[in-house]
């Protein structure tokens, strides 16, 4: 059962100057408090009284809501799905889609559907807040109403940014370069490896070159299938054994993220090399991913990671734990880990700087 849309055209009587889908699917931008206090979620349908400013956007609005709206604390690959659904099925008659999302996962949702969509050429722009639409200082309306206009500029080749994105707290980030990294102020998201593609001050300022930009006969195709058979090791001074291999030895396990010092490096002792070589010889893949917020891993730079290399764990160049956990997932569903050993080191929707290969 397809959820039920809601229509808002802010331009009537004139002509909008274009259509934009709002999709709820919970989270903090979208509580209200009622007449006892208690937080409760926006009907949409009176939207306006709590933004009046979108009349001045002239567009033709869309509002379509899960129908139990959830925290993003409890995502999962079905709910992305239907969020790909949502952006296929409504694809042709709108201009541009704009996701209202709790911000814990958004980086992880956002990695998602960048992947899902092949041949994007429209965007898809994820944007939440940090304080309940409904508070007098809530980040709310600024991240929505920048969210639309961004979702409906239109340059000399179609839309101005047809990617999936993050805007949050003036900065309008690529979503699979995107990583939660404030809990407390407004600006909440950051992206140390890959430049703002624009920052909204009095005007929205456009950095064209770093915007990818589909072939002209590009098709959207959406990419649906989750293999959630992964787990994330994240590297400690003093890591305890039992625990490695407790995760290494996880019957059925398809895929492991090594969450790595530096530009790749990992305790040389033998007891962890060895549970990560036989986790190799079993077929299961292994992606190293730095903890650092920015740079590379770079393996066989250091003596620390070149045994890594040998072995056969795979460099994640750039990618953020987010994109890696979701593009690991994604692949492992569609193709199977001989094909995704063979695509996780190279880039699919900008995801990477450069193409790895170990």
């Amino acid at each position: 059962m397809s959820p039920s849309v809601i229509r808002i055209n802010t331009a009537l009587p004139g002509t909008p100057r274009a259509r934009v889908m709002i999709v709820y699917t919970g989270g903090t931008f979208g509580m209200v408090r009622d007449g006892s206090g208690v937080l409760i979620p926006l009907d949409f349908g009176s939207i306006l009284e709590h933004l009046p400013a979108l009349r001045q956007l002239q567009l033709e609005l869309s509002v379509v809501a899960f129908d139990e709206p959830i925290d993003s604390s409890n995502i999962e690959p079905h709910h992305w799905r239907e969020m790909a659904d949502i952006v296929q099925q409504h694809y042709r008659d709108q201009d541009g889609f704009v996701i209202l999302h709790g911000t814990d996962t958004m980086a992880y949702t956002a990695s998602a559907l960048s992947f899902m969509l092949e041949g994007l050429a429209k965007p898809v722009i994820f944007t939440g807040a940090q304080l309940p639409i409904s508070e007098p200082r809530s980040d709310a309306r600024e991240n929505l109403i920048t969210a639309l206009e961004i979702a409906a500029a239109k340059g000399r080749e179609g839309a101005r940014v047809p990617e999936v994105c993050i805007y949050f707290g003036s900065e309008l980030l690529r979503g699979n370069r995107a990583k939660k990294a404030e809990s407390q102020h407004f600006d909440a998201f950051q992206s140390e490896n890959y430049p703002p593609l624009a920052k909204a001050g009095v005007k929205i300022d456009y950095l064209d070159s770093a915007i990818h930009r589909p072939g002209p006969d590009a098709k959207l195709h959406v990419r649906s299938t989750f293999d959630s058979r992964v787990g994330v090791l994240r590297i400690f001074p003093g890591i305890n054994p039992l625990w490695v291999r407790s995760v290494t030895e996880t019957p059925d396990l398809k895929g492991l993220i090594l969450e790595t010092y530096g530009s790749g490096n990992a305790t040389t002792a033998r007891w962890f090399l060895d549970a990560v070589r036989n986790l190799v010889s079993r077929g299961v893949i292994v992606l190293n991913v730095s903890q650092c917020p920015g740079g590379m891993v770079i393996q066989g730079k250091y003596e620390t990671s070149r045994e890594l290399a040998d072995m056969g764990v795979i460099g994640g160049g750039d990618m953020t734990l987010e994109a890696a956990v979701t593009k690991m997932m994604l692949l492992l569903g569609e193709y199977g880990p001989g094909e995704t050993r063979t695509r996780i080191g190279v880039s699919m929707a900008g995801e990477l700087t450069h193409v790895t290969v170990t």
